[in-house]
């Protein structure tokens, strides 16, 4: 299973980065990407010193529907109430493709520890004990494209993986949010969907006989898929308890870069979530926007910064703030 980070992307294997752009890779994976025929990834980083997360606190009362978004919930529901899907999954994903894309994942990656990259792995201890949950193994991979996945593999440990440019693209602060946002997929359990979601974009259609039974689950997958998002951006704010580094890393997986990102402005960018918002009210806009969005792994990138800052905003979140780390 994988899950990314990236903002969004169209239909194609699904990684998923901090989910800014959708897309996702073979196996269950999360990441911050769109929905292309390509795959889900998504990761940021973080500008802080290991030392910062010394603040760190275990929740052991934290539970996954306490962060699990309404649409998450109950497009979840929906999921399970689709005849044989399970049935489908098996059948279409064995052993060996499974280990196909653990090894082509890590054997190309540099596994993260506390001898290799120890200020990345102390800020993956600490997001893991926030959300309490196991810590996966951690690795960066060498890749232009800014993007993180998760891979879940049955009977296997799951591990995250961070591409290099996404490391230079963020802050340490914003780099342990999308750790957390990968470690939200793992909390929530949402491997086994992502898997389903991932292997219908790489090529179910060609199995004989199945394209329209596909293509009716791709579209309910990647409509639980963009919610499922939105609930792992959650992970993110509780573990980096500021919002603006959330949706920092989503303005930068938009239109960021190195060379400008001292030059761009969170409250600036959630004006023009407003924006968004307001211009798409009408009926017109609103068939546009879910034209725009229906081809998507995930949520655009103005919309899940403006959720970010209205859960932020909850009393629902400040009662879990409460409860995590008085």
């Amino acid at each position: 299973m994988a899950a990314c980070l990236s903002s969004t992307l169209p239909r194609q294997t699904i990684h998923r980065r901090f989910c800014l752009t959708p897309k996702l890779p073979s196996s269950s994976t999360t990441t911050y990407y769109r929905r292309p025929h390509h795959r889900i990834n998504g990761t940021s980083s973080i500008a802080v010193s290991a030392r910062a997360s010394s603040a760190a606190a275990a929740a052991p009362g934290l539970d996954a529907d306490d962060i699990r978004h309404p649409l998450d919930k109950q497009n979840t529901l929906l999921l399970k109430a689709i005849p044989g899907l399970n049935d489908i999954g098996k059948a279409l994903l064995g052993p060996v493709s499974e280990q196909v894309m653990v090894l082509q994942n890590i054997g190309s990656s540099v596994l993260v520890s506390e001898n290799q990259l120890p200020e990345l792995h102390q800020l993956m201890i600490e997001a893991a004990k926030i959300l309490n949950i196991e810590s996966p193994d951690l690795y960066v991979r060498q890749n232009p494209v800014p993007n993180a996945y998760t891979l879940a593999i049955n009977g296997k440990k799951p591990f995250v993986v961070v591409h290099t440019s996404l490391v230079e693209l963020l802050t340490r602060k914003e780099l342990q949010a999308v750790l957390a946002h990968e470690l939200g997929h793992l909390k929530c359990d949402h491997g086994m969907w992502l898997t389903f979601a991932n292997i219908l974009t790489t090529g179910a259609y060609t199995v004989p006989g199945f394209g329209m039974v596909a293509g009716f689950l791709e579209e309910q997958l990647f409509r639980w898929l963009r919610a499922a998002e939105l609930t792992c951006d959650r992970a993110a704010l509780l573990v980096v308890k500021d919002p603006k580094v959330v949706m920092s890393v989503l303005m930068k997986l938009a239109g960021g870069c190195p060379s400008l990102a001292d030059q761009l402005n969170v409250d600036a960018f959630l004006e023009q979530a407003r924006s968004y918002d307001k211009a798409s009210s009408n009926p017109v806009g609103w068939y546009i926007r879910n034209a725009q969005t229906r081809e998507l792994s995930h949520p655009l990138p103005v919309m899940r910064a403006r959720e970010v800052d209205e859960w932020s905003r909850s009393q629902e979140y400040r009662t879990l703030s409460r409860k995590m780390f008085q």
